[in-house]
Parts: C-alpha cells; structure tokens; sequence
C-alpha cells in the first residue's frame, strides 16, 4: 500500500543536556531516508525543519528543570505542524531528542479527537520518561513525554494535554530504565510495559501482536516513537542515553516488518539521534533501514551495508 510519507525536522536539542541531537534531521536526509521511501513505492515529501516560536519567560516550582520555555514553545510549533501533517498523510518526525513527542503526539491525540478515534502509541525505548515536570531530578524535559501523553499531573506551565491517552492504549516496549518517582508513578496506570525481561520470556511477536490486536478492534491510530536507545549501543552508539541489554538488529528489524504487517501506523518519532556520538553513520543508516523494514521493505531486500 502506498503512503503519503511527510517528513518534518524537529532538531530538539534542550530537552537533555548532550549537544548534538539538533543534527538528527540532517543525519536522516543524508542517509537517504527519502530515496528508502521512495524506491519502497512511497510518496515522499519533506516539508523541512520545524521552527519553534520565541521562547515564553517560564518558571516551575522545580528548580532542576532548564529550558522549560524553549521546550514549550517546541511543543507548541510540533503540536501545530503533527496535525497539518496527520492531515496530509503518514507524518514521520525527525528527531531532535525525545522531548519533542510533547508536541508530536499532542498533535497526533488532537487530530484522533477531531476524528472521533482513539489513539494508541507503542514506545520503543529504553526509558519509560514517565517523570513529570514536578518529579524529574535531572530536569531533562525528554524524560517527560510519556507522562504528558497519559494525563500525568505536575505539568505547569504546559498547556493540558489534549484528550489523554487511556493507559491501556499504551504499549511500551524494551524497557530496561526506570527511576524510582516513575515506577511508582506507572504502578497506578494500567499501561503495558514490556522490558527486557518480558521480551526475554515471551519474545517480541506475542505480546506485540496482542497490543495490535487491540488497536485494531477499537478502530485506532496507532503512533509510533522509536528511540534509538531501543537498540543496543553495540549496534547503535548514536544515543546519549545509552543503557546495555536493548534490542538486537534482528529484533529490532522483527518489530518494524510485524509493523507494516499490521498496516496500523498513522504517525512515527524518529528520536535521540546524536550524529555527534556515532561511527560513521552507523546509527542513522540503522534507523532509515528500520524505517524501510516498517514501510514494506522484505528482509532478502535490505541492501548490504558497510563502514570501511
């Protein structure tokens, strides 16, 4: 099936304290993400980077937080640039550290609302980022998202999320990172959480299929945030956050083709991209061929890759 593939920059950087996350969009456009598409069938239009509004003089009762206002006004430019997107096809995200899905997917919800749809969204990462702007002690806004996304209080000056997503509309997987405030925080939601130790037990395609499954007998839009400490650091250095133990490539490249098989996905973050901390490309070239695997590219398909 052909998509309509809008590709918008979202070069976050302030969300976390490691520079380099901004060239994240330029990475994937350079490691050809749109010819991937392209080649795949799809229909494929870059709509350039994101730029955010002036930031807003805010203060917080947490004085670890830092760049609260830029990461406001982020939020607020994303959240209006997802729904023209949402509107005009398959939005993928170009990220820009995590803190952006404050904005990608409170445009995402809005759209769903508009459409009288729920929403449901599958977190590939290594890290919950279920902290609040209340909660977090390292005051790095990209380990908020999650929280936003389901409803968490503490999230002044922010504006109310739009239509928060139930936690049983939440599937986190590959988790192997969470902060003490958070665990006790997601205890009483009913999210899903899969870590390492449950894709350990059960692997990655039963309990994956069962979230699916949910998604398509509510009739829901399904968005996706892909962070690239998902995946090992052996495979992917790219990543500030790096945590050992993540996915393998053959893991990884599992979930995205049971993804496209599934034809369930309406919107993707493609986030924590460092271009800084990678080797060569690696990381980014990883990414747009995982992109491929989600889009219909077939395992006998994926070119040979090398880093000499």
């Amino acid at each position: 099936m052909q998509r309509h593939c809008i590709l918008i920059g979202a070069p976050v950087d302030s969300g976390q304290r490691h520079a380099g996350c901004l060239m994240g969009p330029a990475a994937y456009r350079v490691a050809g993400l749109a010819a991937t598409l392209a080649e795949l069938g799809h229909k494929v239009s870059d709509h350039g980077d994101v730029v955010p509004g002036p930031a807003p003089a805010l203060h917080c009762a947490n004085p670890a937080v830092h760049h609260l206002g830029e990461i406001v006004a982020w939020t607020a430019a994303l959240a209006a640039a997802a729904r023209a997107g949402m509107a005009a096809g398959l939005p993928i995200f170009l990220g820009g550290d995590h803190a952006l899905s404050l904005g990608t997917v409170s445009g995402v919800a809005g759209h769903a609302a508009a459409l009288g749809r729920p929403l449901f969204v599958l977190w590939l990462d290594a890290h919950t980022d279920f902290h609040s702007v209340e909660t977090t002690q390292s005051g790095n806004l990209h380990g908020t998202p999650m929280a936003y996304i389901a409803g968490r209080e503490g999230f002044a000056p922010f504006p109310p999320f739009p239509a928060p997503v139930p936690g049983k509309n939440i599937c986190m997987f590959g988790i192997r990172s969470v902060d003490p405030a958070e665990h006790d925080a997601l205890l009483a939601r009913d999210i899903e959480i899969n870590d390492m130790r449950v894709l350990d037990e059960r692997g990655i395609i039963a309990p994956l299929r069962e979230f699916l499954g949910r998604v398509v007998a509510a009739n829901g839009l399904l968005h996706v945030s892909l962070d690239v400490d998902f995946l090992d650091p052996a495979i992917a250095p790219a990543v500030g956050t790096t945590v050992p133990g993540g996915t393998t490539f053959r893991e990884a490249h599992l979930v995205m083709e049971l993804l496209h098989e599934s034809g369930l996905v309406s919107s993707l973050d493609l986030v924590e991209l460092n271009p800084f901390l990678d080797d060569r490309g690696r990381t980014a070239r990883l990414m747009v061929d995982l992109v491929g695997s989600l889009m219909g590219r077939k395992v006998f398909d994926r070119p040979t890759r090398g880093f000499a």
